[in-house]
């Protein structure tokens, strides 16, 4: 059945350079949907329809969800009752269910029409960017344009993520995706630049040039954020944007490694008398063992990032050896003017927190054999408990 789209009291007010009807064309694109009707009347028989508010700032898995659902109504709370924001009804009740979307009938007028709230909605868990989030539907209004565009970032953080870009960068980035909207660039503009600084860093490391090299891995790492909310705040991600950011996010790390390692020239561990290349081939297995670990865990086991299964590996994101944190390894070393040591500390870092993840792979596999399917600790989350956990309020956003 063809599912046609109808937009509702539609606002002017931009949020990230979009309004929300721009916005919901892109992701009801996204969702498969083009047929975007003005007029509800030229909507054919035998057909569906979705309406939804053209005034409101809505979450992306309410919009899919909505497509995904027949014969339901959205209601969100206002100052007195509920407003209804959203209908998936049949094309024979198009026009009652514009009238109760608009507000000049009750659902009532809708018979055999469920109604949903933003509490009754299980979409509370945002597997891609690994964090809990209950949905939202907000309305749009002048006044409250920057909070939304707050709002809206911020819904576009990974909770799960490492120390530097869950806390040094939100503020900076943005700052950038603001100025990026602001100048008509792209997310794939950005990336071409990181992968520009990707190859400059690796270039100056090898040259011994490691104030200059460092300067620009951290700028890398900077707008390797940039990209990923510009995208997600303007709908413009693409299955090009998004491989070839992981693609560049895979590859990199390593050769930085190895030319950093190639800049040193003669290198000697002064702990356990380690040569340049068993330093490098351990720091290379080790970032491949993990990699191998998180990909055997998300494919085979629990559907979802080992590092959301349990509070204990949140946490162990924040520091495991990544590229963020291994760069703070080898800037540390270069301040001490003992470059060779951050070398060394990548490598040791980078096994034992693979050892750590294979350690967790297999109690991961034994718990799935003594108890079923793996169930992420997002998902056991009490929105009702008015004092949360630590691990609840630092990888999400709901506050006490």
């Amino acid at each position: 059945m063809t599912l046609y789209a109808h937009f509702v009291k539609k606002s002017p007010v931009q949020v990230w350079g979009l309004t929300p009807c721009q916005r919901l064309r892109r992701v009801l694109k996204g969702a498969g949907v083009t047929d975007i009707v003005e007029n509800i009347a030229s909507v054919p028989q035998n057909c569906s329809v979705l309406l939804l508010r053209g005034d409101f700032l809505f979450d992306d898995r309410l919009v899919n969800y909505m497509v995904e659902t027949a014969d339901i109504l959205l209601q969100v709370p206002d100052a007195r009752t509920g407003v209804v924001v959203a209908a998936h009804v049949s094309s024979d009740l198009a026009l009652q269910a514009l009238e109760v979307v608009a507000g000049t009938l009750t659902a009532e007028f809708l018979p055999g029409v469920n109604i949903e709230t933003l509490e009754t909605l299980s979409v509370s868990f945002q597997q891609r960017l690994r964090k809990f989030e209950p949905p939202f539907a907000l309305p749009v209004s002048p006044e409250n344009q920057r909070d939304l565009e707050y709002r809206l970032f911020n819904w576009s953080y990974k909770g799960v993520t490492d120390l530097v870009t869950k806390w040094a960068w939100p503020r900076p980035a943005q700052w950038a995706v603001g100025q990026c909207i602001r100048l008509g660039l792209r997310p794939n503009h950005v990336t071409i630049v990181s992968l520009l600084l990707v190859i400059f860093a690796g270039v100056l490391f090898a040259y011994e040039q490691y104030g200059w090299g460092l300067l620009a891995g951290w700028l890398m790492t900077f707008l390797d954020t940039v990209d990923g909310k510009l995208a997600r705040v303007t709908v413009t991600s693409s299955r090009f944007g998004h491989y070839f950011d992981h693609a560049i996010d895979l590859v990199h790390p390593p050769a930085w490694y190895a030319l950093w390692g190639l800049g040193l020239g003669e290198f000697q561990s002064d702990i356990f008398g380690l040569s340049l290349n068993a330093t490098l081939w351990i720091m290379l297995a080790g970032y491949v063992a993990g990699r191998l670990v998180e990909a055997t865990f998300t494919l085979g086991l629990g559907k979802f990032g080992i590092f959301c299964w349990r509070p204990l590996d949140s946490y162990f994101r924040l520091i495991t050896a990544r590229r963020n944190p291994c760069l703070i390894l080898l800037t540390a070393s270069a301040l001490l003017g003992r470059p060779d040591w951050g070398l060394f500390a990548v490598a040791v870092w980078t096994l034992s927190t693979s050892l750590f993840l294979l350690i967790r792979l297999m109690m991961a596999v034994y718990k799935r054999m003594e108890a079923g399917p793996l169930r992420s600790w997002f998902l056991d989350i009490d929105q009702t408990q008015p004092i949360q956990p630590l691990a609840v309020r630092l990888f999400t956003h709901k506050k006490e």
